[in-house]
């Protein structure tokens, strides 16, 4: 098998072992899968002298089921999330904890995209929001603009924001949200459409560490409002103004309970449904539903593809911003 790896700050393709199957896992032959560049940039400008398997959502063919597997058979299409075991490869070994059924109403592409849908709806259930509730995204790239969607079709009052005024202009097509490109255009949008209360909660998906958009987010939430990190960002707040506020400050890690843990996801032990409505694998089973019943649209994330042996120089243009696309699909 190959795989897409990063090294000393260079993208190449390997060869490697094909992985054998092992009980309640699935080994799929892989149709598409996503680059995420925030997280894969990041890994690429801190790789050293040791390969690191890029990529983390995928899509592919069910080859063969491990022992005690019931849910699945040979030839299912399933969406799959969640490094080491989801990557750039052209095979992968998932537990079955990571992966679900792609619904007959779901373009492949559109379910390669199943692992940061259930990043995005993880951050919204961090948040706590309820139905008719203001949320402001800022940073739309891939994840914040699927954040965007998600939220549009929960019926949250959306107001979106990024320096680039290309992107921001990538979600007019969604005539509910209101997204800008200048700070004063969304805070006066926020005092309208919130009679001055401010928003009940903020999500910050932008990178680049220390920001001052950590201090500016507390201003623009109502008093006890919440504040979500979700992309790369430093938490670094004024105590006065979170104190006065009685701001709380949340934080949202990858795809949801399960994530790390090495019971749910190397042994695959699944969390029992009554305690833990929302794991990691739900969440990308919810993606796929809001994509089947076309409550969110995905389609302008997939105007850009890569074969797979071309990989590595699509992560040249990505680094160096040579494309305007939010992401690229890879064609196995």
């Amino acid at each position: 098998m190959k795989s897409i790896v990063t090294r000393n700050q260079n993208v190449h393709i390997v060869k490697c072992m094909k992985p054998a199957i092992k009980p309640s896992y699935l080994l799929i032959k892989t149709l598409h899968s996503v680059i995420s560049p925030g997280t894969e940039l990041s890994l690429i400008g801190i790789s050293e002298d040791r390969d690191i398997t890029l990529g983390y959502s995928a899509v592919g063919v069910v080859m063969e089921c491990g022992e005690g597997v019931e849910d699945y058979q040979k030839g299912d299409i399933v969406a799959c999330y969640g490094a080491p075991y989801v990557g750039h490869s052209d095979c992968l070994l998932v537990p079955t904890t990571l992966c679900a059924k792609v619904p007959s109403g779901v373009e492949a592409k559109e379910a390669a995209l199943a692992g940061i849908g259930a990043i995005a709806i993880h951050a919204l259930r961090i948040a706590k929001l309820e139905f008719g509730e203001t949320i402001i995204i800022i940073g739309l790239g891939l994840l914040g603009q699927m954040i965007a969607k998600i939220a549009n079709a929960a019926a949250y009052n959306v107001i979106a924001f990024d320096i680039q005024a290309e992107r921001a202009a990538m979600l007019h097509e969604e005539t509910s949200i209101r997204s800008f490109s200048t700070i004063p255009e969304m805070e006066s949008e926020i005092e309208k459409c919130t009679k001055k209360y401010g928003a009940d909660a903020v999500l910050l998906c932008a990178g680049g560490k220390r920001s001052s958009l950590t201090n500016q987010s507390l201003e623009w939430i109502r008093h006890q409002g919440k504040v979500v990190i979700v992309g790369d960002i430093e938490p670094d707040f004024p105590r006065n103004l979170l104190f006065a506020k009685e701001a709380q400050i949340l934080i949202s890690r990858a795809g949801g309970p399960g994530r790390y843990d090495q019971v749910y996801e190397k042994q695959a032990i699944d969390y029992p449904y009554g305690y833990v409505r929302w794991t990691e694998g739900r969440n990308v089973a919810e993606y796929l539903r809001l994509v089947n019943d076309k409550r969110i649209n995905v389609q302008s994330f997939l105007t850009d593809e890569v074969d797979f042996q071309d990989a590595p120089a699509a992560y040249d243009e990505l680094f160096n911003k040579k494309s305007t696309t939010l992401t690229k699909i890879i064609n196995y």
